[in-house]
């Protein structure tokens, strides 16, 4: 029987972003991340303008809307006016 063992609710993986596209990673707080890579099953993501990266799961990823791209780079810029290391 054909489809017989297909899984009608397989998830396909999202398409890739561009490289350095600002993404929510709602696994880890709806933490904004610019977009590296792909590393196994998982997606690389690191602090806007950079830091150390993380690694998240595709499914709980999704594009920055421009209010939380914003946020972000707002919030990086502040903490380097307060001369934080970045």
């Amino acid at each position: 029987m054909y489809g017989e063992n297909v899984c009608p609710n397989a998830q396909q993986p999202p398409d890739l972003p561009a490289l350095g596209a600002l993404m929510v990673d709602a696994g880890h707080g709806d933490r904004v991340g610019e977009f590296r890579g792909v590393a196994g099953a998982r997606w690389s993501l690191r602090p806007v303008g950079g830091g150390v990266e993380w690694e998240a799961e595709p499914h709980l990823v999704r594009p920055a809307l421009l209010i939380e791209q914003l946020r972000a780079r707002t919030a990086r810029l502040n903490a380097r006016s307060r001369g934080e290391v970045l």
